[in-house]
């Protein structure tokens, strides 16, 4: 008796160590047992990369893996795409990727060392996300008709800092400029951090980026955003006004955020990568908190996540031609 109730217990042991849960690792998962890198193309302080450290954090609890995020900085993001082309694809390496450097890039680049279309899996959508004009606070203006005014009076310090040239965030700078009869000069950053540094420190009167991007800065007082680009006020923001219900209806456009593995990498492992992500994601504490970030959180299917790259690619190709953008 005492050696069955031993057995049992025993079995019991096991079977909890088996079962899927928070802080439990899963040895028959088809995730790689070694580290799993998470690539932002972007500097360490971006909302890409504060979004990207959030999920490698409930990752790591989750699965027991140890999820790393490593900043691959460089060329509107493109750098990390190469670096995630090149990577071994058995789940060991992984991108975060904005439309910037997964759609447009392919766009705008006339050299790409690789194709994100080709060398790319798409994993899961982490959700989408709105553009916004944001000011220092030193500057005058306090909305957008008064931006409007000032950059006629001053033009030759009417300029803008994006995160990437050839990027959403650029092209909405060039939407913003013919909608308001504004000729706005884009200056180029190589991420979120350092633009915000220079819009709070007053060395560029305004810039155009991600709303995740901006919106903490903005809660802070480093920054003012002065209105977003949805076709409805964000979530995590409904005090900001978007350009559509101030009357500029051709400043429109919402964009997203997602995960990515090397072309090749086995599917168990792909649907492996997407049960978790979309397990985290369906916490009310990582939705919140994305929400709060600025991200309107929404997962999918690799097939979902590829129809909706293909069709962006599409929508913006018309937007860059009309541009007359030459890299």
């Amino acid at each position: 008796m005492t050696n069955r109730i031993g057995r049992r217990a025993a079995l019991a042991g096991v079977g909890a160590v088996l079962l899927p849960g928070w802080g439990q690792a899963q040895p028959s998962s088809p995730l790689p047992a070694g580290p799993i890198r998470i690539l932002v193309g972007f500097p360490a302080g971006g909302g890409t990369d504060v979004q990207a450290r959030l999920v490698a954090e409930k990752l790591r609890e989750r699965t027991g893996r140890n999820f790393i995020v490593e900043n691959k900085a460089g060329a509107s993001g493109t750098v990390a795409g190469e670096t995630l082309k090149n990577a071994a694809p058995d789940g060991t390496t992984i991108l975060l990727a904005p439309i910037a450097p997964a759609v447009m890039a392919k766009l705008t680049f006339p050299q790409l060392n690789h194709d994100p279309f080709v060398d790319h899996a798409p994993i899961t959508l982490l959700g989408t996300f709105q553009l916004a004009l944001a000011v220092g606070p030193q500057l005058g203006p306090k909305t957008v008709d008064e931006f409007i005014a000032w950059a006629k009076a001053n033009p030759k310090r009417a300029s803008y800092g994006t995160t990437a040239m050839g990027s959403l965030p650029h092209f909405f700078g060039v939407l913003l400029a013919r909608a308001t009869g504004v000729d706005l000069q884009a200056v180029p950053y190589r991420g979120a951090a350092p633009l915000v540094s220079d819009l709070s420190a007053g060395q560029i009167p305004s810039g155009t980026g991600a709303l995740t991007d901006f919106l903490e800065h903005h809660k802070a007082g480093r920054i003012r955003i002065l209105a977003t680009s949805g076709t409805r006020r964000p979530l995590a923001a409904p005090d900001l006004p978007t350009f559509v219900e101030l009357g500029y209806k051709d400043i429109v456009g919402d964009s997203w955020l997602g995960f990515f593995a090397p072309a090749g990498t086995p599917r168990p492992v792909i649907d492996a990568l997407n049960r978790e992500v979309a397990a985290i994601v369906a916490t009310a504490e990582i939705r919140d908190r994305l929400i709060q970030l600025g991200l309107e959180p929404r997962t999918t299917t690799p097939e979902e996540f590829d129809a909706l790259r293909r069709a962006d690619a599409v929508k913006w190709k018309t937007v860059v031609d009309a541009s007359g953008y030459k890299p």
